[in-house]
């Protein structure tokens, strides 16, 4: 059998699906970050103006409970029992910053409200927050409450 030296090249075998599905993917991210630059909702965003904020310290206590004490004042606003899942989360989640740093617990947090709705809990010392209202509104009102709640009547 003789082989001619004049081959046809083999037809192309890389599948056209990939390239379709690698440019709608760069399409969308584009289209994705124009319309948060657009819309302004974006990162680098400003915050709203603040209508509420409060210094809270949070103490474990020892029968299972958690204490919210006013960190201006240092009047115990009310003690939480049960297993208070979200409230115990958020605030170890940032505890748990402090003590990769070496930051004592002393400090107090900020809960501060804002005027779009947002509500957060912030430490001052790292700087890092955590926004309540994206764990939805039963989860938020657990802190929200703390806002304007009015120290515990102290029992003699």
């Amino acid at each position: 059998m003789k082989t001619s030296a004049l081959q046809s090249p083999a037809p192309d075998t890389f599948p056209k699906w990939v390239l379709w599905c690698v440019g709608s993917l760069l399409a969308f991210s584009l289209i994705a970050v124009g319309l948060v630059r657009i819309t302004g909702n974006g990162p680098d965003q400003l915050a709203a103006a603040i209508t509420a904020e409060r210094s809270l310290r949070f103490e474990d206590r020892t029968d299972g409970g958690v204490a919210i004490i006013d960190g201006n004042t240092g009047q115990l606003l009310t003690v939480m029992h049960g297993e208070q899942g979200f409230l115990r989360g958020t605030v170890r989640a940032l505890a748990r910053d402090r003590r990769s740093r070496e930051i004592g617990y002393e400090l107090p947090f900020r809960l501060i409200a804002r005027t779009d709705g947002r509500l957060a809990l912030y430490d001052p010392l790292t700087d890092h927050r955590v926004d309540l209202e994206s764990f939805g509104p039963d989860n938020a009102a657990v802190f929200a409450q703390f806002l304007t709640m009015k120290p515990a009547a102290t029992s003699n």
